[in-house]
This record gives C-alpha cells, structure tokens and sequence, in this order.
C-alpha cells in the first residue's frame, strides 16, 4: 500500500511551518537519507531527509504552502511494484493556500465532516512519523455550529472537535486559516476567552449569586478580531504587517506566560568597576588569540556558578512537578529581525571564559542568520536577556517556560555611592532584574541565586578559581 510522507515536526514546539521548497518532484526515486525538501519552522529553515526508499508518487502540498501542520500528508511514497494508480483519495492531505475555496465548498456541503487522520507521533528530528499507511479514521467531527443570525462558522474537523471536548465555543473565535477558516491554533489559543460566550449566556439565565465561586476560574476576556482594531483607525493611514511564523510563536509563547506564570521580580546593583578592570587586563592577554570577552560572558559565567552553589535553584516547571538539573545550562537572549533566539550554552559552569564568549558569538551569529538546529535552542532552566548596549538602565523580563528564572540585565552607569567607610565616591553600577517563576523558586530561594550572582560578578577573579 502506499504510504504517506508527513509534515516533520522539526523542533518540540513546532505545530505547523511552511513547505518552502521541494528538492525532488514527482517520479523521482529516493533512498534513505536524500533531502525531499526545505521546511521553515517558526524558528529555522531546515532540511527534511526521506526514512526510507521508494518513488515519489504524488506531491499533494506544492512548495510555498505556509501553514502547514505537522503530521499533515505533503506527499505520497511509492514502494517497489506499486504504481500511481495504487494511490487513490488524497482528500484528506493538507490544503495549500490555493486549495482554500474547494476546501470551504466542501465542508458546506455537509455539517459532518469526517476528522482527519490519527496523528502519528513524531520526534523533535522527524524520524519514522515522515511515513505512515494512508488510512481513513471513523471518528466524526462534531456538527459545524452557526452564529445567532444562522451563518456557518467554518472550522476545521480537528478544530471542532477540540472546541467540543473543552466546552469552546466556535462562534466567538476568529479564524486565522483561509478565508477565515478557524483551525485547531485558534482554538488552543482561545482556550479560556473563546468560552466566555457560553459562559455568559448561562449568566444571563440565571440569577445572580454571591459567596462561593466553586472553584471555577474567571474567563479570560478574548482579544479584539483585527477587523475590529481596524474599524478604531478608519481614516488613518497604516499598513498592515503580516505575522510570519517565529512572530506568531513569540506572541503565543509569551503571553501563555504572563498568563500562566506567576511572575515576581527581585532587584539588585552591582558595582561592576573590578570586573571592567580584570576584562581589560584579560583581553590584552588574549590579543594574540583573537579573543575578546564581553561583560556578557563574565554574565553569564556568573550565573552558571550561582546556579550549582544554589542547586534548588537551577530547576524548571514542568506542568506537575519541578525537574531539578544538575549542570547549568544558560540560555542567552539574541535579537534578529522580527523576533529574538535563546541559544543554550550548555555545562556553561565547566567552560572557560574565552570558550563561552567563542561558543556564544558562533551561536549568536547562525541565530541571526536562522541557521540554529532545535537542540541548540531547547532547554536550560535560566536565561539571561541584556538590553543594556542599548543605554537601558533597568526593565523586567519575561521568563520563556519552562525555566525557572530570568536575569535582565541593564547599562552600567557611574553613580555615586556611599563606601564601607562612609566616605562618598564614584563607581560604575549596574541594575539587574531576576524575574522568577514562584512555582519553582520561592523568595528567599530567588534572593539566594541573586546574591551569588552578584557576588561572583563584584569579585570575578573567583570564577577562575
């Protein structure tokens, strides 16, 4: 039987990308191991390699496409004896973008669509969830529902089924596939704000109460429809930006963690003039080497050291425990156009000050470029975000989960201070902002790492030691 190729998942937090570019066409033989194809995920463009060997029978998603999901047929492979004939229906495969209208037309003509096929599991490279039999599921989807003047609101079969296992309501979502068509995204982004209608209308049936809430959260209130924002500015000149993939994720990401995350900040200065001193006096060492270090490294040195003499410390939530780490895996937030990377440099407490600032240049320019792998932007359970080159003095980060902490990390200044002996003097200061996540780190725990941070970068000839 013929199988199907689908969608890689390319990194743990790809859900959909773009099918950017096929490297073979139809007829074409391939073996293990040859690229098919260009993938762009949200964060990288990346090559998708075949599992196994066969001929290309069909191409069903044509290059281009965005929005792809994963685990979505893009393709069909013929193995040996079998013929393009042995194909069949491929209705079933992932629409392009100029498929939209035969998609809509088709589900208007039945509120009972049948869902789409079981996914299979895929790794964060791919691996055997490229291929799968083609195979149909007997799972219907629920009835596609109507707004109060009896129009159709069109949604996905995948996308109505998850509305009606969460108790969503369809009708106050707006769709963000084609022609406005609303896909399983819009419906896990709107969890609680899309089932603030329901809820209201069972309000207004009953009467109103005081005291126990029964536990029950308060609904998220949803977000304006762009059409809405849009009619705020009629007259106004403005231009439309259309959200790529890696902005569309940081979007989600970070307001799920404003959201979810309870955040609470602890703040520090630190006198910085003995650590400008030792990098002066290191850098001309290492002239011949071709290596110059940054405060960034003595930063995030610092606070790869803090984190293994405040072990309890270096942990991340991790939905219903917390997952304490042994090494210190340090994520470095790297801003490019449209976005922001956090490249992880791991064991970052056994490497050497010239190897940290040589592995994050190396990271830091592929993360421009777009050219990070997954694993190496994945992980760590701390992060440091620094916007003081920018002249910032201080502001407060948000923590990218599922890390247990964020240090934000402001412009040194020269400020006056009162010294141990009273007398008032001249010192370069820096402001630092700890976001913590006080599911994982409670206060004292939090004000703990901090001050071995700070130690560690008012007195820098220790972390040589």
């Amino acid at each position: 039987m013929p199988t199907e190729i689908l969608m890689p998942a390319l990194s743990p937090t790809m859900e959909e990308g773009t099918l950017a570019k096929w490297l073979v066409k139809e007829g074409d033989t391939v073996a293990s191991g040859d690229l098919l194809a260009e993938i762009e995920t949200d964060k990288a463009t990346m090559e998708f390699e075949a599992v196994d060997e066969g001929v290309i029978g069909k191409i069903l998603v044509p290059e281009g496409s965005e929005g792809v999901k994963v685990n979505a047929p893009i393709a069909v492979l013929l193995a040996e004896g079998e013929s393009a004939d042995d194909i069949g229906d491929t209705s079933g495969a992932a629409s392009a973008p100029g498929e939209a209208e035969k998609s809509a037309a088709k589900e208007q003509s039945s509120d009972a669509a049948p869902a789409p096929r079981e996914a299979q599991g895929a790794g964060a490279d791919g691996g055997e969830a490229t291929r799968k039999p083609v195979e149909k599921s007997d799972t219907k989807a629920p009835a596609a529902p109507r707004d109060a003047s009896g129009e159709r609101v069109f949604a996905s079969p995948l996308a109505r089924r998850i509305a009606a296992d969460k108790g969503i309501d369809l009708t106050g979502i707006k769709g963000s596939g084609p022609k406005g068509r609303i896909v399983r995204a819009d419906v896990e982004g709107a969890k609680a704000g899309s089932a603030a209608a329901p809820a209201a209308n069972a309000a207004k049936a009953a009467p109103a109460q005081t005291g126990d809430t029964g536990g029950q959260k308060p609904a998220m209130p949803a977000s304006p429809s762009a059409e809405t924002v849009k009619k705020m500015y009629d007259g106004r000149e403005f231009e439309e930006v259309k959200l790529d993939g890696m902005r569309r994720t940081v979007a989600s990401r970070l307001t799920e963690a404003k959201q979810t995350i309870p955040h609470f900040y602890l703040r520090r200065e630190i006198k910085i003039d003995a650590l400008l001193k030792f990098r002066s006096q290191l850098n001309k060492q290492l002239e011949g080497r071709g290596v110059k270090l940054s405060v960034n490294d003595f930063i995030i040195k610092a606070s790869a050291l803090a984190l293994q003499s405040v072990p309890d410390a270096n942990a991340v939530w991790a939905g219903d425990r917390i997952l304490k780490l042994k090494p210190s895996d340090v994520a470095v937030a790297v801003a490019i156009e449209g976005g922001l990377f956090t490249p992880v440099l791991k064991d970052a407490e056994m490497k050497s000050l010239s190897a940290l600032s040589a592995e994050m240049k190396d990271l830091a320019g592929r993360a421009r470029n777009k050219k990070l792998a997954p694993h190496e932007y994945t992980g760590g359970s701390f992060a440091i975000s620094n916007l003081g080159m920018f002249g910032i003095d201080n502001f407060d980060a948000v923590i990218n989960p599922p890390h247990g902490a964020i240090l934000a990390v402001g412009s040194g200044v020269k400020k006056p201070v009162v010294g141990e002996d009273g007398e008032l003097a001249v010192a370069t200061v820096m402001s630092v902002t700890l976001s913590v996540d006080h599911r994982v780190i409670d206060g004292a725990l939090g004000a703990e790492l901090l001050k071995a941070i700070v130690e560690n970068l008012e007195n820098p000839m220790v972390m040589l030691a």
